[in-house]
């Protein structure tokens, strides 16, 4: 999980950063829309690079609730990494990079682009001096809730995606795109079947997005500080 972190929390922060400073002097203004696409840009090109640790991670994590005989027991990330290129292929890494790029596209824009401005909104309803401790607390652990709800069907889908296995009956993979496994999951377990495990996943993401965002906010005094 850490080492997944390190290829996609840094590629699209520092992405993020980047193209907004450009699109800010082609420009000469950084908007809310801007912001928005920046964020689905960036965060898109950071999972598609990252995929291939993702589903490492996906597939160790889930191994050991399966039955034992079922289990491939991998060992550790290079383990899978190396298992999987030489038993399935390297496509196999990005077989299900479509709903993680594009939970990930949502991810930058609910994470990224509505944090400002609710931070402004918690500032002005709340009196909280903006850029605050507790204005960022507040403001991204809201943008936290949002990102949660309108990613977790996408994360149920990569999930079962990247872990899926070929049918016996059919021959066939039994998801076969975003909308496809979502449908299926949906008729089949119902739809809040999609939503299982709904707590833990936004304690996760909003945990992650408030430390996340205090440390580099954290950062940022720090820096203007010493070139004061």
């Amino acid at each position: 999980g850490v080492l997944r972190q390190v290829f996609y929390a840094t590629t699209r922060f520092g992405l993020f950063e980047t193209f907004r400073d450009k699109l800010h002097e082609i420009r000469g203004k950084t908007d809310f829309a801007s912001r928005v696409g920046i964020g689905a840009v960036t965060g898109g090109i950071a999972a598609y690079i990252s995929c291939p640790m993702e589903v490492a991670v996906v597939r160790m994590s889930n191994d050991s609730t399966l039955p034992a005989a079922e289990r491939r027991n991998y060992k550790g990330v290079t383990d899978t990494a190396t298992r999987i290129i030489k038993e399935e292929g390297v496509a196999t890494f990005w077989r299900g990079s479509g709903p993680f790029v594009q939970r990930a596209m949502m991810v930058g824009v609910f994470q990224v682009a509505t944090l400002d401005q609710f931070k402004e909104m918690y500032a002005h309803y709340l009196h909280q001096k903006k850029n605050s401790i507790p204005n960022v607390f507040c403001a991204s652990m809201t943008s936290g809730l949002l990102y949660s709800l309108a990613t977790m069907p996408l994360e149920a889908s990569k999930n079962r995606m990247a872990f899926q296995k070929i049918c016996p009956d059919s021959g066939k993979l039994p998801y076969t795109g975003t909308l496809q496994t979502i449908k299926k999951v949906a008729s089949e377990e119902g739809f809040f079947a999609l939503y299982n495990g709904f707590l833990p996943y936004y304690i996760r993401c909003g945990g992650h997005t408030v430390g996340m965002f205090i440390l580099v906010q954290m950062l940022r005094d720090v820096y203007k500080d010493k070139m004061v």
